[in-house]
C-alpha cells in the first residue's frame, strides 16, 4: 500500500449557470514532502466548511485502481490524479477492504478513516457532467475521508501502513450499502453505528434503525 500522488488546491471561483461558484475540488499534484495538520494538507484549503473539512474529513483519499474504470465509463475524458478532488491518489486501499476506524501511517502522520464521500454538485461541475453525481453514486467507487490523529510529513511514493484495526470492522463499503439499503438489517445498522462513524453518518443510520422497529 502506497501514496500515488498527493493532490492540493485552494479555493477559486468558477462559472457555473448564471453565478460563480467558490470551490477548491480543483486539486493538483504536488511533489516533495507535505505536512499533514489536523483539519489538511499544507497548500490545501476547502472552501465550504459546512459541508467541507473540518477534524473529521481533513484528508480524502481515493483509490488510483478506481480510475481504469472511470477512464472505460468516460471515455475520451483526461483524467489525472486528484480529478475527484483527493488529497491522496492510493494504492492498495479500496472501500472494501478498509474499515472505519482503521489507523493508518503515511509518512509520519497518523490517520483514521472516519466515512465514505457523498458528492455534491461541485463533482458535476468539475467534470461539467449533469450526471456526474448519480454516475459517481453508484459506482460505488466513493472514496474515503480520513482524520488526522497525528500531524507529521508525507509525500508521494511513501508506504501506508495499518496500525491499528478496527473493532468491530465495518467496512466503508458496508456503510455505503447499508445509507442506499431501503431495508437494512437491524444487526448491520447497530454494528456500523459502534464504529467512529462520523455524526452526520450515524443520524443516517439512527434513522433507518428507527424504521427498522
Amino acid at each position: 500500500m502506497k501514496i500515488i500522488s498527493c493532490n492540493v488546491g485552494q479555493p477559486v471561483l468558477v462559472p457555473s449557470g448564471r453565478t460563480n461558484v467558490l470551490t477548491a475540488i480543483f486539486k493538483k499534484p504536488v511533489e516533495g514532502p507535505l505536512t499533514v495538520r489536523r483539519l489538511n494538507l499544507e497548500g490545501d484549503r476547502q472552501a465550504d466548511l459546512t459541508v467541507h473539512g473540518g477534524f473529521h474529513k481533513a484528508v480524502y483519499g481515493y483509490a488510483s485502481e478506481h480510475y481504469p474504470d472511470w477512464r472505460e465509463e468516460l471515455p475520451g475524458m483526461e483524467l489525472p490524479w486528484g480529478m475527484f478532488g483527493e488529497n491522496l491518489t492510493t494504492e492498495g486501499l479500496l472501500e472494501t477492504d478498509i474499515h472505519i476506524g482503521d489507523r493508518f501511517r503515511i509518512g509520519s502522520a497518523l490517520l483514521e478513516v472516519t466515512q465514505p464521500r457523498m458528492p455534491c454538485y461541485k463533482l458535476a461541475l468539475k467534470f461539467n457532467r449533469a450526471d456526474m453525481i448519480k454516475r459517481f453514486w453508484k459506482s460505488g467507487r466513493s472514496g474515503f475521508y480520513f482524520r488526522v490523529v497525528e500531524e507529521g510529513e508525507l509525500q508521494a511514493g511513501d508506504s501506508i501502513g495499518l496500525e491499528a484495526s478496527a473493532n468491530p470492522a465495518v467496512s466503508v463499503a458496508e456503510v455505503l450499502t447499508l445509507y442506499r439499503n431501503p431495508k437494512p438489517q437491524r444487526e448491520d445498522l447497530e454494528r456500523a453505528l459502534a464504529t467512529p462513524l462520523t455524526s452526520e453518518w450515524k443520524e443516517e443510520l439512527r434513522e433507518r434503525l428507527r424504521l427498522a422497529q
